[in-house]
């Protein structure tokens, strides 16, 4: 079994490594740089939560937000904070 996948319950479910390479992607068309964001990364019931917040609380703006499915890695919904 490879890095990107894990078993949780006899279902395969996506890393976060994965998943983070997904979010990351779709991120990047929209942002370029993505150097001011920290990352938070969560697997939640519906899914994963890949949620962008600005490191430097005294910035404005904000960034993307993810909900990918646990198994494919299709996303589900996505948010964008300008």
């Amino acid at each position: 079994m490879s890095n990107s996948v894990m078993r949780t319950s006899g279902a395969t479910t996506l890393a976060g490594d994965r998943i983070l390479a997904i979010a990351q992607a779709d991120a990047s068309a929209v942002y370029q740089n993505l150097a001011a964001y920290r990352i938070h990364l969560v697997l939640e019931s519906d899914g994963w939560h890949v949620d962008y917040e600005l490191s430097d609380p005294r910035l404005k703006g904000g960034g993307p937000h993810y909900v990918l499915d646990a198994h494919t890695g299709e996303i589900i919904s996505k948010r964008y904070e300008q």
